[in-house]
């Protein structure tokens, strides 16, 4: 697929073609709306993972982190399941109630407390329980769009990523989107972008989204280039980098100007990579000051504090965005200190004044951020790499009962 082609999730036209990828204690609904104020609400933006059984009991912190804003169009989810009959209880409960309108289901998670249960990235080894848990979700959606992420697999010895997609093709699954690393892998090293090419060709009855070291809007423009996938998720790289969904809305819309003026005037060269407008602008990436980094920062803390209906609550919650934003500029560690224990949006205010703030942006800001630890063993129920089709691993005692991650 072109870059400058929207992507379609039925009924759900998504332009740009980018996701905002769920991930726990990030994506609540505050860092949602500062992400979507700078894409101008274009794309769609997944709330943190929300826990099957937490959400069927009307556990009280997810029927909080299960809610929108008013302007969040189209509302989407993010479940986390490992027994078929509560994923299918959860999913007709957000229909029927009409809780969201878009259902993405978690099979990419690789952290021990998800696969030790054989949840997350380890439960597509299991196929026949992969099955079941997306024809249930999908029964009972109704007219909801069902989607799956994932990874390519427990390990290099255990892929599932091309089975997982066949399965997921013939239950009616909506989209995938694959995370271009093993379970193993956790977030080490580099995203074999490789696979979602081999993914796209595998079931190319359906969209099939690239997730995976994509730290700029080049990135992304990069991947679809490279392996022809449908659209793009983003993770780490928007962690302190909100405005990077602003970059991806101008360098997408700037290519889709780049093919009417193509098809306008024939004498107008294809070009290869190129991110300039028709009018020969440069579109892409923002470039903010350490004071515009700061107003974002000031902006992010204060909308958790209103989500949270507590200041302190809300700017202890901001703490752990505070390296992120700050990543590559000189700020200094005693400074960095005093900003990552700020209790007050005043002592937050008081440390960010303490800046020099007109530093420009810094090449060593780019780049990643957040987990990057290599690979590790991956933790998995006893017995569970036995049989790929005996799921007798599994039980309903093995859902998380707590949201969010």
């Amino acid at each position: 697929m072109k870059p400058e082609q929207a992507l379609r999730i039925s009924p759900h036209t998504v332009w740009p073609p980018v996701v905002l990828a769920p991930m726990a204690g990030i994506t609540n609904a505050p860092f949602r709306t500062l992400c979507r104020e700078f894409s101008g609400g274009k794309g769609i933006f997944v709330c943190e993972m929300i826990t099957t059984r937490a959400l069927v009991e009307r556990d009280t912190k997810t029927m909080r982190l299960i809610r929108f804003d008013a302007g969040e169009k189209p509302r989407s989810v993010q479940l986390y399941g490992v027994d078929p009959a509560t994923v299918g209880r959860a999913v007709r409960m957000i229909a029927d109630e009409g809780l969201a309108d878009h259902i993405d289901l978690n099979f990419g998670c690789p952290v021990p407390k998800v696969t030790r249960k054989g949840g997350g990235s380890a439960l597509p080894y299991k196929r026949n329980l992969l099955r079941s848990i997306l024809r249930e979700a999908v029964a009972g959606a109704g007219d909801l769009p069902v989607t799956m992420k994932m990874r390519k697999g427990i390990d290099d010895d255990h892929l599932t990523y091309l089975d997982a997609g066949r399965i997921a093709v013939g239950e009616g699954v909506a989209a995938i989107a694959l995370h271009g690393r093993t379970a193993a892998q956790h977030y080490g090293g580099t995203a074999d972008w490789s696979a979602i090419a081999r993914l796209k060709e595998a079931v190319p009855e359906i969209p099939v989204l690239g997730n995976g070291d994509i730290w700029c809007a080049d990135d992304a423009v990069r991947m679809m280039r490279e392996t022809g996938c449908d659209g793009v998720v983003v993770g780490r790289g928007c962690l302190g980098r909100p405005w990077l969904f602003g970059d991806l809305v101008n360098i997408f819309e700037g290519l889709a100007e780049q093919g009417v003026a193509r098809r306008e005037s024939p004498r107008t060269e294809s070009g290869g990579a190129s991110t300039e407008g028709s009018g020969g602008r440069r579109v892409g990436q923002a470039r903010p000051t350490l004071k515009e980094v700061a107003g974002v920062m000031r902006r992010h803390a204060e909308l958790l504090a209103e989500w949270l209906g507590d200041e302190q609550r809300g700017v202890i919650d901001f703490r752990k965005h505070v390296a992120w934003y700050t990543k590559g500029f000189a700020v200094g560690s005693r400074l960095r200190q005093r900003l990552a224990m700020a209790s007050s949006l005043a002592e937050l205010d008081e440390h960010l004044g303490a800046l020099d703030l007109d530093q420009p942006w810094p090449q060593d800001a780019e780049g990643p951020r957040g987990r990057t630890a290599g690979t590790k063993r991956v933790v998995l129920p006893d017995g569970w790499l036995r049989d790929p089709y005996d799921c007798a691993a599994v039980s309903a005692d093995a859902e998380l009962d707590t949201s969010g991650g």
